[in-house]
């Protein structure tokens, strides 16, 4: 079978120049931290191994997710592939949007030094920057797309699954700091519970993406729509528990002196913020969900 290659004019397509830009954004931005990560003796780089590692595999991670979605692109090879073409690549473009939104967030306010700021430190914060602008500029070429065209992970309720997996993938570095250093006054019955919650809603969202980007919704057991339904009410459950213990531990940070709070108990915020944003994209997801079903309901 001959290799399709675009047409000339495709590869001044805004979604050809936009993938460009994110592959070299992204090289760009690892390029720069991992030379950061070379100088062992750097002190910058001790503390908080878990948010590094975070940061690393985010902008590697996508970079070569990226590289490979560009090159079937090119030679339209994605037709053979047994993936959902459209939903994987809106998927990759938000997620990658989110994920790099995180990475430039924490690079600079935990990873970096701000005692001695150094150039290549600052590029390497700045290169991220571009890295997410890069993928917002192809999730909003994507999202002007027709409905057709976009999949299911275009639509309101695949861009809110897509931040429930966001908000879990922000929950495995700040749960795995806060047990390696644990602020004062947090039980770890807390952890525990917060742990599972957490681990439970990534596996579910996991499987949420597996059904659709293998299409396989109409092999599941259930109605697809009740599977989601199911989904999504579960996740609202767990993480209104993980966001009542995470406001918990809010209140037993305030009767510590706050000149004593340190990067762990700031960490703490950090997880109440995100729990209660994806609280929030569960929520109304689960109330899409309940839409449809009585819509279908009625018919």
């Amino acid at each position: 079978m001959p290799v399709i290659v675009l047409e000339a004019k495709d590869f001044s397509s805004p979604l050809f120049l936009v993938r460009t830009w994110e592959i070299l954004s992204g090289c760009t931005t690892f390029s720069l931290a991992a030379s950061l990560e070379s100088n062992k003796n750097a002190s910058n780089f001790q503390p908080f191994h878990t948010f590094r590692i975070f940061c690393m595999f985010t902008w590697c991670f996508f970079f070569a997710l990226t590289l490979l979605i560009h090159i079937l692109s090119i030679i339209q090879f994605h037709s053979l592939i047994p993936i959902s073409w459209k939903n994987l690549t809106v998927t990759v473009a938000v997620l990658g949007a989110l994920m790099c939104l995180s990475a430039s967030v924490v690079f600079p306010w935990i990873i970096m030094d701000h005692q001695q700021v150094s150039p290549r430190p600052v590029a390497a914060a700045v290169a991220s920057c571009i890295t997410f602008l890069a993928y917002t500029s192809e999730s909003y070429v994507l999202g002007t797309q027709a409905l057709e065209q976009r999949g299911y992970m275009g639509s309101m309720p695949g861009l809110l699954k897509i931040l429930q997996l966001w908000g879990g993938c922000q929950m495995i570095p700040l749960l795995l700091e806060t047990v390696s250093v644990p602020p004062n006054n947090v039980h770890s019955w807390q952890l525990v519970v917060s742990g599972v919650s957490y681990g439970a809603c990534v596996l579910m969202s996991v499987v949420i993406l597996v059904v659709i980007l293998g299409d396989f919704a109409g092999r599941c057991f259930l109605p697809f729509d009740r599977f989601l339904a199911g989904f999504s009410l579960m996740g609202v459950l767990l993480y209104m528990v993980a966001t009542v213990i995470c406001f918990t531990k809010i209140l037993q940070l305030r009767d510590q002196d706050h000149s004593n709070l340190n990067k762990s108990e700031e960490l703490v915020i950090m997880e109440t913020v995100v729990a209660s944003i994806t609280m929030l994209a569960y929520s109304v997801d689960l109330a899409f969900a309940i839409k449809l079903l009585c819509d279908r309901s009625h018919l």
